[in-house]
């Protein structure tokens, strides 16, 4: 109670030392979720990319099925007959909102893609779903999870793929497929994805060519790329090598260098983190120290009357080393709860245009109270020493 009574004592400063805090910690939270959001992206590109070899075509520097050239089905079989190939599926990729400006999500635009679920046998990055059931023949389609938010769909619903344009021209043609399935949130890339059939996907592939061309290619047997999966123990890098060698025509990609672009792009991030860490470390520990200096020489009288009738230094001590705490933690929770309010409003004003910015995970949350409560510990400790060390016969004489 002494403690919280001496914090009512200066109210204007106090009131000014919390809001420094809070500033910090409202910083940290909210860069810190940014920075959460996209490293939950990049691991889960590097979790499902360091599990497989993407295979393109070798006259296009596309990866899997995110466009670039096309393969034969053909090609796709003589991967499979390489020695330390456990799998290799069939890739076709198209975005799902031709023509329109808002396609991207974190840097991951709306597609549509064909989906074997046998494929999660072999991959690292498992794909479960949160409604439904996987898709089993033509005219079905299992959604992402911000993807059905995004439209609203529910499984047993209706959806027209690809997304009609407001600006769309008169030959624009899309399909009506039923929702039987929704994924499990992933906060990756499989969030703003369609999943269709390999024979569907096929025919959209046909429809985004040019209508001069399309009538006289047959993309049943067309493909964007392949994913391959490695028999277990076989080293995945080599694997990319020999099927460099062995199948002519395609471009095998050795998962490391696609894992460490991933790693590469989360270390911008983590810097970003660490900025707004430091900001909150110099606004919020300063203006801590500041008050708590102040705060013992406005109590000097009070300090030696304490120490006269028998308090020790470890009382003294503990007394303004938890006066500071309790400034940090009152400055980090409104800060966090700020933090948090803010990244939800904003989630929630641009989840109707498929764009999650932020983050706001345990972890975050832990580290945003811990923070905040060490700052306030480790800046009162030198005002906190210089009580404690006061002699109670000046101090009495100084009042």
């Amino acid at each position: 109670m002494e403690i919280i009574r001496n914090l009512t004592r200066r109210k204007l400063r106090n009131i000014l030392t919390i809001s420094g805090i809070v500033i910090g910690v409202l910083a940290l939270v909210t860069m810190g979720a940014m920075a959460e959001k996209f490293n939950a992206l990049l691991a889960g590109g590097a979790t499902y990319f360091g599990s497989n070899v993407q295979v393109a075509d070798s006259s296009s520097g596309a990866v899997g099925g995110f466009g670039g050239g096309l393969l034969t089905h053909d090609r796709v079989a003589a991967l499979q007959q390489v020695d330390g190939v456990a799998a290799a599926f069939p890739d076709v990729s198209v975005g799902a909102k031709p023509g329109s400006t808002n396609t991207v999500s974190f840097g991951i635009p709306d597609y549509i893609s064909n989906y074997d679920p046998r494929a999660n046998d072999y991959s690292a990055f498992k794909l479960q779903l949160a409604q439904g059931r996987d898709v089993n023949s033509n005219g079905e389609v299992v959604l992402g999870s911000d993807f059905a938010t995004e439209f609203k769909k529910q499984v047993g619903q209706s959806i027209d793929l690809p997304i009609k344009a407001k600006d769309a021209p008169p030959d624009f043609v899309n399909h009506r497929f039923t929702v039987v399935g929704i994924l499990a949130k992933t906060q990756t890339a499989p969030d703003t994805g369609a999943y269709v059939s390999l024979a569907d996907s096929q025919t959209l592939l046909k429809e985004t060519l040019p209508a001069s061309i399309r009538s006289g290619i047959d993309t049943t047997k067309l493909v964007n790329g392949a994913t391959v999966y490695g028999k277990p123990g076989v080293d995945l890098d080599k694997l990319a090598d020999k099927i460099n060698a062995e199948v002519p025509g395609v471009k095998a990609t050795k998962p490391s260098t696609l894992v460490a672009s991933f790693n590469s792009g989360g270390a911008l991030f983590t810097a970003i983190t660490t900025g707004a860490a430091l900001i909150a470390l110099i606004v919020g520990g300063l203006s801590v120290i500041n008050t708590m200096l102040m705060a013992v020489t406005e109590r000097v009288r009070e300090i030696g009357l304490k120490k006269a009738v028998g308090a020790r230094t470890r009382h003294i001590l503990r007394e303004y080393v938890l006066e500071a705490v309790l400034i940090g933690a009152i400055g980090g929770t409104i800060g966090l709860l700020l933090g948090w309010g803010l990244t939800s409003l904003i989630n929630a004003a641009t989840a109707s245009a498929n764009l999650t910015l932020f983050l706001l995970s345990w972890r975050l949350v832990i580290i945003a109270i811990l923070f905040s409560v060490g700052l306030g510990a480790v800046a009162g400790i030198i005002p906190a020493l210089r009580a404690a060390r006061m002699d109670p016969v000046r101090a009495l004489r100084a009042a």
